[in-house]
């Protein structure tokens, strides 16, 4: 079984976000917005996946145009950040096979191009530096997609007690590493540190969040999505309400029912994810 985790570029007009969450129909089992990143995260997941994925795109290139997108989150096109990833029984193999037969279909359904990025090719960074850099031509209103492959991931948001966003910015840079890409942000007048955890079994949110409060005062940390029941389980039960975690934001946990919108808080991750 795969995981589609689809990053769209739009986090504040909700009637949009409901269509794409229907279009997605059952397979959808989580949908994190923040007005802020303007940016949606729509967690699939199950044995339709790739139509689901599909159909989710296909219903969000004719809504979103990003000549007119305005957020603090990086992005490159409309659907911006399209990563397949293996759960359960699935391999990689799979998930890149899926990466590339969607890449096919939006090009000669939806007439988007994608770059894509995966152990057998590029990190997610590179593809987009890539996609600024001019790599493929831009749909008008669409942009490009990122279209990966990876294992899975944490994406996790630590919010400063100061509206520093330089101090937070410092603070990505030193939290950064093999295992945590980190970026600084000014997210509504407040200093965030967006974070996602690459490697979460050696760098989970418990470390991330230790990490943050050890260099300034925390505010309050979110995460974004879902993360897997064995990430959760290595943490302390005691500090899962601080740190914004629960057994009901486990993928286990919601492949057992449906989120809908109310699935989610607010939020996004540095880059996609």
């Amino acid at each position: 079984m795969l995981e589609c985790v689809i990053n769209v570029s739009e986090g504040r007009r909700h009637h949009i976000i409901r269509a794409l969450a229907d279009a997605a129909g059952s397979s959808l089992l989580d949908v994190h917005s923040d007005p802020d990143h303007n940016r949606s995260v729509f967690t699939l997941a199950g044995p339709a996946v790739e139509d689901a994925a599909a159909a989710l795109a296909e219903a969000a290139i004719p809504r979103i145009d990003i000549s007119h997108h305005v957020g603090v989150h990086p992005f490159t096109g409309a659907v911006d950040v399209v990563p397949f990833v293996p759960l359960d029984g699935s391999t990689m193999d799979a998930a890149i096979d899926a990466r590339d037969a969607f890449v096919v279909w939006m090009w000669d359904v939806l007439d988007v191009p994608c770059i894509t990025y995966g152990p057998d090719s590029r990190t997610l960074p590179e593809a987009r530096r890539a996609g600024r850099d001019g790599a493929v031509t831009p749909h008008p209103t669409a942009g490009v997609c990122m279209a990966g492959a990876r294992d899975v991931l944490v994406a996790y948001n630590v919010w400063l007690a100061e509206p520093d966003v330089a101090l937070a910015k410092r603070i990505a840079a030193e939290v950064r590493s093999d295992a945590v890409r980190a970026l600084g942000f000014d997210v509504g007048g407040h200093a965030q540190v967006s974070c996602n955890l690459i490697d979460p079994d050696r760098v989970g949110p418990a470390a991330l969040y230790d990490a943050v409060a050890s260099r300034a005062a925390v505010a309050r940390a979110e995460l974004v999505g879902l993360l897997p029941a064995r990430v959760l389980a290595a943490i302390p039960t005691a500090r899962w309400r601080s740190l914004d975690l629960g057994p009901s934001r486990t993928i286990e946990a919601r492949r057992g029912g449906s989120a809908g919108l109310d699935g989610g808080s607010s939020g996004g991750g540095p880059g996609g994810s």
